[in-house]
């Protein structure tokens, strides 16, 4: 049975109340990690819905840059253009999809020392609510468990790929 809230329409949710963050520790320190996250065209070997990722030319991990990828959903592929947000080598790296004006999705990762390793997170938080996300509420709830499940394997793909 559907609730009424699961048909609110998506322009009348508030983008805050759709957000996650997921940990893995992985075996290499923060400065190396934070080299291979902020290394934009690696993501498609661990992620399961991004490929062909690329810094526009002659641009590099820092405020301000933009980058495009492929990306999929389902039976859905389309290309996306993101900018950097912050890049603070060791610590912090973020990028908004959209572009820092008007962007719709910040997706962040962070690392910090533990033991001989690290321990990464990697957010996804609305920024804003928009049609291409769905008509309602279900939608983008649906949405936001598709991409919690692909960050889940992002994150266990890098692991693996770094031991």
């Amino acid at each position: 049975m559907t609730s009424i809230l699961e048909n609110t329409p998506v322009m009348d949710l508030d983008p805050a109340d759709f957000g996650f963050r997921r940990r893995a520790w992985v075996p290499v320190p923060p400065a190396r990690l934070y080299d291979i996250v902020s290394d934009v065209s690696l993501i498609g070997r661990w992620s399961p819905s991004a490929s062909e990722v690329a810094y526009d030319d002659g641009a590099g991990p820092e405020p301000g840059a933009w980058f495009s990828g492929h990306n999929r959903r389902g039976d859905r592929t389309w290309v996306s253009r993101s900018q950097v947000l912050a890049a603070r080598p060791g610590a912090e790296f973020s990028f908004v999809v959209g572009g820092l004006d008007d962007g719709i999705v910040r997706w962040r990762w962070t690392m910090h020392e533990d033991g001989d390793g690290s321990v990464v997170t990697q957010e996804w938080q609305l920024l804003r609510m928009d049609p291409v996300l769905g008509a309602t509420r279900r939608d983008v709830e649906v949405l936001r468990d598709e991409m919690e499940t692909s960050v889940e394997s992002t994150l266990v793909s890098l692991a693996k790929w770094l031991h």
